[in-house]
């Protein structure tokens, strides 16, 4: 597996590196950065990169942001409803739904969640109704992230109960469907900037030109989302902990305390070998997925465990490495202007996101064999 940057993903990655969207301009300036538009053809305005190179450059730019929510919320856009729509949308719905989005002016939100239905995802009690025009959609889904700004939504609901997660399909709808409705969410204890919201479906027709893929896909869609989702939506996180790790190592050599560098101290200097040794899991892993995602599997080859390994392995480092980085900062890193609490409660979230640490286990555990 050749893992090594050609001059075009090295550009990449080093544009990207250097964005720094500010208050109030954030999803405009990752727009104009061209991140909407990373996994996209060229021939619907994107970029047309691999999953690797995808990875590299949102190495550098989860580097160059400091923002954990707004990237959370630009990974959710690409990897929940773009590739969704590049793998199983009709030429007629890319064409209306990916030049926007890669543009950046179109805003896309995954609809699955429910309150009795969380890491039981396919397990959902929202229904679409064959009416005679199409569908007719009832049910009710929380968290979902950008929920408050989007312009068209995944949405996944049971053709019949009875069927389980095999009658499950997926639709497209459109914010201004009258039959949708968003509505406030509760507040999170971080990613503040990756607003959610829930999805309120009330009578809520869609013709035939709404389903995404095939009736009864949808578990094979989500099942691709996840694949895509868990294993690029943490890539920026690999980026944040290598410049938080920088500036970790200039505090221990700047720092004295005893007459001596704090870094001369061995509590100090094994904990930051410590996050870099978790950097270097978490790139490793990483790139490996990515470069795993752009492979044609067998029909008969085992299913990969390294999308659940890159989210539970990312997302633990990166809270680990950000509460290291408070201890090594002291009372300073504890202050909202050091910016590291926030980073801590942003990388919280993302051990819940995409499926919890100890889902990520649960699905490991049984793409082994052991369940």
């Amino acid at each position: 597996m050749d893992l090594s940057w050609t001059p075009q993903q090295q550009e990449l990655h080093d544009r990207f590196r250097r964005c720094q969207p500010d208050d109030g301009a954030d999803w405009k300036t990752l727009a104009n950065a061209q991140v909407m538009a990373l996994p996209i053809p060229t021939e619907y305005g994107g970029l047309d990169q691999t999953p690797l190179s995808c990875a590299y450059a949102l190495e550098g730019l989860g580097y160059g942001c400091r923002d954990i929510g707004l990237l959370v919320r630009a990974g959710a856009h690409l990897w929940a409803v773009e590739i969704p729509l590049l793998r199983y949308g009709t030429r007629e719905q890319r064409q209306a739904y990916l030049p926007g989005s890669a543009e950046g002016r179109l805003i896309g939100a995954h609809a699955i969640t429910e309150a009795e239905s969380g890491s039981d995802a396919l397990a959902m009690a929202a229904v679409a109704r064959r009416e005679a025009e199409g569908y007719v959609l009832n049910g009710r889904k929380r968290f979902v992230t950008n929920a408050p700004e989007a312009d068209v939504f995944v949405v996944y609901a049971t053709v019949n109960p009875a069927l389980g997660f095999t009658g499950v399909t997926a639709f497209l709808v459109e914010r201004d469907n009258p039959g949708l409705r968003v509505e406030p969410e509760l507040r999170k204890a971080g990613l503040e900037s990756c607003p959610w919201g829930q999805v309120v479906l009330e009578e809520c027709a869609v013709g035939p030109e709404g389903v995404l893929g095939a009736v009864k896909q949808g578990s094979e869609i989500f099942g691709t989302v996840m694949a895509w989702e868990r294993t690029l939506i943490l890539a920026p996180l690999v980026g944040a902990m290598e410049r938080q790790i920088e500036e970790c190592i200039e505090r221990a050599r700047s720092r004295r305390q005893f007459g001596r560098r704090i870094g001369s101290f061995q509590s100090v200097s094994h904990r930051i070998v410590e996050m870099r040794h978790r950097l270097e899991t978490s790139r490793g892993l990483l790139r490996s997925a990515a470069a795993e995602l752009a492979r044609p599997r067998g029909p008969r080859e085992a299913p990969s465990i390294l999308p659940e390994l890159v989210k539970l392995h990312v997302s633990e480092a990166a809270v680990a490495t950000f509460d290291d980085a408070m201890q090594i900062f002291g009372a300073l890193g504890y202050t909202e202007e050091a910016g590291i609490e926030q980073r801590l409660r942003d990388a919280l979230g993302t051990r819940i996101s995409s499926g919890t640490s100890d889902m990520q286990r649960e699905v490991i555990a049984g793409k082994l064999g052991l369940k």
